[in-house]
C-alpha cells in the first residue's frame, strides 16, 4: 500500500465521520418552530440563523473534500498492476522445488515435505 494511499484513506475516513456528526447537530426543518417557544436556539453560539448557516456550509465543504477522496481512492485502486492468474497457481509455484535443485542434491526446504507419504501414493 502506498503512502499517498494510506494519507487519503486517512482523511477520507476523517471526513467522513465529521460529516456524520454534523449532520447529526443540524436542526430540521421543524426545528424552528420548537426555537419560537423557547428551546434556547436564539442563545446558542452563532445566534438564531447562524448556526444554521455554518453548519450546512461546513456540512457542504466536507461533502465535496468526501466526494474528492471517493475519487481519488477509485482513480488510485484502479491504477494498481492487475496480477494474472489466480493466488493457487502463484503458492504452487512458489512451493515446488526447481528440477536443478533436485538433481543437485539439494534437501527440500521443508523437513514435513521429506517425511511425506504423499510421494508414494501412486496416481
Amino acid at each position: 500500500m502506498s503512502w499517498m494511499f494510506s494519507v487519503v484513506l486517512t482523511i477520507h475516513i476523517l471526513v467522513g465521520l465529521a460529516v456524520i456528526g454534523l449532520v447529526l447537530m443540524q436542526h430540521g426543518k421543524g426545528a424552528d418552530m420548537g426555537a419560537a417557544f423557547g428551546s434556547g436556539a436564539s442563545g446558542s453560539l452563532f445566534g438564531a440563523s447562524g448556526s444554521a448557516n455554518f453548519l450546512s456550509r461546513t456540512t457542504g465543504i466536507l461533502a465535496a473534500i468526501f466526494f474528492v477522496t471517493s475519487l481519488t481512492l477509485a482513480y488510485v485502486a484502479s491504477s494498481k498492476p492487475k496480477t494474472t492468474g489466480s493466488l493457487m497457481q502463484e503458492t504452487v509455484q512458489s512451493e515446488t522445488v526447481s528440477p536443478a535443485a533436485q538433481t543437485a542434491g539439494e534437501a527440500p526446504a521443508n523437513a514435513a515435505d521429506a517425511a511425506s507419504k504423499a510421494k508414494d501414493i501412486p496416481k
